[in-house]
């Protein structure tokens, strides 16, 4: 059974409902199976020995999440090659594929979480109204111990780039 939180989130104003369980700092990160093309897949094993930063966003085609994703690419060459920046949205890998080559994206990973949102029903940001994921910040460690976390109040909002950089660079 899945849980909902009500009141946690909203959309220009408007509650949303989050499913799954609220993660704290100090947990250890869930798996997840994501899609890096249709056919290929992603599991936390694949970035193994890194710290991690996972941007979390509804759709890569928005304002914002196109400019957190653009803002985290630019930091992603500043923090080395222990760390890796994922980048997951409910949007099919062919857009994600079609954004990243216009927007000459290429330092961060994107993946998908649009065969059953799996990745937003296990870290606790899967938005109900929407069947998309709450834009959001996971920092983890190279033991995928959650570190930092950031889940915006308001979905249309960008998150604290600073504090999540921060946190990364604190762990490497």
């Amino acid at each position: 059974m899945s849980q909902e939180r009500t009141n946690v989130a909203t959309f220009k104003g408007n509650p949303l409902t989050l499913i799954g369980p609220e993660l704290k700092v100090g947990d250890q990160a869930p798996d997840f199976q994501l899609q890096k093309n249709l056919l290929e897949t992603a599991s936390l094993q694949d970035f193994a020995g890194k710290v991690k930063l996972i941007s979390v966003v509804p759709s890569i085609d928005t304002g914002v999440c196109d400019a957190q994703t653009r803002r985290f690419n630019e930091e992603a060459s500043k923090l080395g090659d222990n760390v890796v920046i994922l980048t997951v949205s409910a949007d099919l890998p062919f857009a994600q594929a079609r954004w990243c080559g216009a927007a000459g994206v290429d330092r961060v990973v994107l993946l998908s979480d649009y065969k059953g949102n799996t990745f937003g029903k296990a870290y606790g940001v899967l938005i109900k109204e929407f069947q998309l994921d709450m834009r959001s910040i996971f920092v983890l460690d190279k033991n995928n111990k959650i570190t930092y976390i950031e889940v915006l109040k308001e979905m249309t909002e960008h998150p604290n780039y600073e504090a999540a950089v921060g946190a990364v660079k604190a762990l490497v």
